[in-house]
């Protein structure tokens, strides 16, 4: 029987994002972020919640770091808020944010545990939504490679583990729509494809920028990732055939070829530009080099995939409906695929000059409907049986030589789920958003024990 077990210096880690649980959106200087501004519109997020003061962590991280000391992690993903660093997005620096960070990251690096931030988890400043539109103008990546000086310039002597921009999809291509109105923030309507190509081709120059603003800025040596979220496509066996045909797929399916393959090669895939013809974004000279940034490591958030088989049509696959009794958890799009973790790691290690990239895995996890039972427990062996389907697929890869070498689970607590607000819980401590209490659930003592061990149990 295997043992699953991970090798010495695997890094446990956990995820978190500031709109989803900091609060305290207008103290010390903040100003409104798009998210603040979407949250509060009427008919946008369920139940109209916003994440004003989501799990009021801005006043409650030391007890939360407490409790992530006694989980076991030694690595902490979370993300800055340009609102609280930059509040007009540009111009003046609020040291008073600063200083929120630094009291964040002391406080982590005195429990044990190694930070590791993102610079920017879809909280853009408003003001500069208002000024210029965000991500529909060029004038948005120039803006956060400031920020990002500012802010790695103040803290890269206590932060060494840096990511740019997480899951560039989620805010252009579901932020921006032609057709209808898009569910994430700033949530505008454009006229064409072409400009929603527009906005993520501003946030791959960001991320380009935003890596040499980072290494520039920062006063020590440090190591520099992108985080993405493309879909994997899986096999539906491990037949050569069907191997191929995921593979063929990969660079073409969903948005893979117009976010991560120019991320990752320097270049836009082919055939998403066949695609895609007088819809694909403008792309002025010099900024493939500029988007295409050397990388220390690669965070892959991987929560479905979808599955192919090989076929005889143009593309050599097709993409596979899921079966109405396919299992799933407390999302829409939540299908249980923990073979997608595996493929998606041999995927970036296939791509070239990306064979000895280090990976994590920076967000893993699920919502479902935990209960608080009389006691004042939750009991989530469904969250449990997830997770251990998904480690086992990290180990496969691992055990295949493949260079991954940590593991964030999404997420520490429950939060502020996006347009979901309060209604869907991803996390592995209870938060209750009455009354602020945090309670460790079954499948926080499960992760402990497979960080004490370091294997899955």
């Amino acid at each position: 029987m295997p043992s699953y077990q991970f090798p010495d210096h695997f890094q446990w880690g956990t995820s978190t994002a500031s709109y989803q649980i900091e609060g305290a959106v207008a103290q010390d200087g903040r100003k409104p972020s798009v998210w603040d501004t979407f949250s509060a519109t009427p008919g946008r997020t369920l139940n109209g919640d916003t994440g004003a003061i989501a799990c009021d962590h801005y006043h409650r991280y030391l007890s939360d770091i407490k409790l992530m000391a006694a989980l076991g992690v030694k690595h902490y993903r979370f993300s800055l808020a340009w609102s609280r660093i930059m509040p007009d997005g540009r111009g003046t620096v609020n040291e008073a944010g600063i200083d929120f960070y630094k009291r964040l990251v002391d406080c982590l690096r005195d429990h044990g545990i190694t930070p590791h931030a993102t610079l920017f988890h879809w909280d853009s400043p408003q003001a500069l939504e208002d000024l210029y539109g965000s991500w529909r103008s060029r004038e948005m990546a120039t803006d956060f490679a400031d920020y990002a000086t500012a802010a790695v310039s103040r803290l890269g002597d206590r932060i060494t583990h840096w990511m740019t921009i997480n899951e560039i999809a989620c805010f252009t291509h579901m932020g921006y729509a032609v057709s209808a109105d898009p569910v994430h923030a700033p949530g505008t309507r454009v006229d064409r494809i072409k400009d929603v190509w527009q906005t993520s081709h501003h946030a791959l120059l960001a991320h380009g920028l935003g890596c040499q603003a980072i290494r520039a800025a920062s006063p020590v040596p440090c190591e520099v990732s992108l985080v993405d979220n493309f879909v994997p496509p899986i096999p539906i066996d491990e037949s050569p055939a069907n191997v191929a045909a995921a593979q063929t797929a990969f660079p073409e399916f969903s948005t893979n070829g117009g976010i991560v393959v120019p991320a990752l090669t320097g270049a836009y895939h082919p055939a998403l530009l066949e695609r895609l013809k007088d819809d694909a974004p403008e792309i002025q000279p010099g900024d493939l080099e500029t988007i295409h940034q050397p990388l220390d490591s690669f965070g892959f958030n991987i929560y479905f995939g979808v599955y192919v088989r090989a076929a005889d049509n143009e593309q050599g696959y097709e993409i596979l409906n899921f079966p109405k009794s396919y299992p799933k958890l407390d999302m829409p799009w939540l299908n249980i695929s923990p073979d997608s973790l595996y493929w998606g790691i041999r995927y970036v290690n296939e791509t070239p000059g990306c064979s000895n990239l280090p990976i994590f895995i920076s967000e893993n996890g699920c919502a479902v409907q935990d209960e608080l039972t009389a006691d004042r427990e939750v009991i989530d062996s469904d969250r449990i049986f997830y997770l251990r389907n998904y480690l086992k697929a990290a180990h496969r890869a691992i055990d295949e030589g493949y260079p991954l070498r940590g593991y964030f689970l999404w997420s520490f607590m429950d939060n502020f789920e996006w347009a979901w607000g309060y209604d869907r819980r991803f996390g592995i401590v209870y938060t209750d958003y009455t009354t602020q209490e945090r309670i460790p659930k079954s499948s926080y003592h499960w992760y402990a024990e497979c960080i004490r061990q370091n294997r899955v149990v």
